[in-house]
């Protein structure tokens, strides 16, 4: 059954969320209700979903702006209501687990998830997040049509800045956002070693230790994408992209 429903702040056109859409999907009544209520009162306009095919439809009619996406529903889960809302359109989502998994969270990263949350969390630490999400989408379509000159090569490693393109051998990668903007992070300094801190702030606009794992899938499933050896673990510190000798 679809239980969805519409809340929309009054103030909404003074506060940073004003006129963008954010479909927040989960099966529990108190936490969908805590996190509408939250975004809310960001400026946003809400509406809920509480199952897989409710999700699907609403994400179709509505058009959101961002998807606040639980894993566990029932009908179908969030991983095939993203494949399934991915396949409609690009839309930027953030995706919640009950459980501390890394494999759920690859998996969700590879569907096309940009960003996950483990339960228990704050609800400031995830208005934070949504905003600094739409952020970045925002500033990758305004980057996509900002001319910049040549394409960076390292090596059978291609980025093209101006259309958000990766090759390596000359065959296409499909980057989220995210990841996107973390190669070219790592790519403005090849071979120097980032701390996941540095990336959270560069790539996130985000300055919490408590991210860095955050930043450790992301580069994981990077690594899945471009090759594992291109992206070198410095232990403790951080991480470097590796390029050919010369």
């Amino acid at each position: 059954m679809d239980q969805t429903q519409t809340t929309q702040g009054g103030a909404a056109a003074a506060t940073p969320g004003a006129q963008r859409r954010v479909l927040v999907v989960e099966d529990d009544p108190t936490i969908v209700e805590a996190i509408a209520a939250r975004l809310r009162a960001e400026g946003f306009q809400v509406q809920t979903a509480t199952d897989g095919p409710a999700a699907v439809d609403t994400a179709e009619a509505w058009q959101p702006d961002l998807l606040v996406l639980d894993v566990m529903l029932p009908g179908f889960d969030g991983l095939e209501v993203c494949r399934r809302v991915q396949a409609q359109r690009p839309v930027p989502v953030m995706m919640l687990t009950a459980r501390d998994d890394e494999t759920d969270m690859l998996v969700g990263l590879g569907v096309g998830a940009d960003d996950y949350m483990t339960k228990p969390f704050s609800m400031r630490e995830l208005a934070a997040r949504v905003h600094v999400l739409l952020r970045r989408v925002e500033r990758a379509a305004l980057a996509a049509h900002t001319p910049r000159s040549g394409i960076l090569r390292l090596g059978e490693l291609e980025i093209d800045h101006a259309q958000r393109r990766v090759r390596v051998r000359g065959a296409d990668v499909h980057l989220t956002p995210t990841e996107f903007d973390l190669l070219v992070c790592l790519a403005n300094t090849p071979r120097a070693v980032l701390s996941r801190e540095q990336l959270l702030a560069e790539v996130w606009d985000w300055a919490d230790a408590s991210g860095t794992r955050t930043v450790d899938s992301h580069i994981k499933a990077l690594r899945r994408k471009i090759g594992a050896e291109r992206i070198r673990t410095v232990h403790g510190v951080g991480y470097a992209l590796e390029t050919p000798s010369a």
